[in-house]
């Protein structure tokens, strides 16, 4: 079983954008994300701990300028906080194991497909198409791909 962990020597490694988004709470410019329009088949993992946080079969084109996508992978892998900032209530979205804010969670999106839209910054993510995920430690998820 894989353990997937907040590395000090990754999160050394990210580039400005992407430490400020995961670690400082921020926020990508809308339609700048290198994930935005991805139309490949893989999952998205937490940049820093690697978890398995959501697949492309979920990601859907919602307009707003980030990733988009109707659910997590893994619920496990997702914690959700009451966000206060900006003058407005939001649900915020952090991965469990690295701690990284991700994005925010919206009860917009497609209603065929639960209703909910997770708004995830590209700056969180790496991506990993599927033709790599066995050789990358997620072949448990091939299923969850399209092929």
């Amino acid at each position: 079983m894989t353990r997937y962990e907040r590395r000090p020597e990754v999160i050394d490694s990210l580039t400005p954008e992407q430490y400020h988004v995961t670690q400082q709470n921020g926020t990508e410019r809308p339609w700048t994300g290198a994930y935005n329009d991805n139309k490949r088949a893989g999952i998205y993992v937490d940049i820093v701990s690697g978890e398995p946080l959501f697949a492309s079969s979920d990601k859907y084109e919602s307009g707003c300028g980030w990733p988009s996508f109707t659910k997590p992978l893994l619920t496990d892998h997702i914690v959700e906080k009451t966000d206060h900032t900006l003058g407005m209530s939001r649900t915020e979205v952090r991965s469990r194991h690295g701690d990284s804010h991700l994005g925010h969670v919206f009860p917009d999106g497609p209603r065929d497909r639960g209703g909910l839209r997770y708004c995830i910054n590209s700056a969180a993510l790496r991506f990993i198409p599927r033709e790599e995920m066995e050789a990358e430690g997620y072949g448990a998820w091939l299923d969850q791909v399209e092929g």
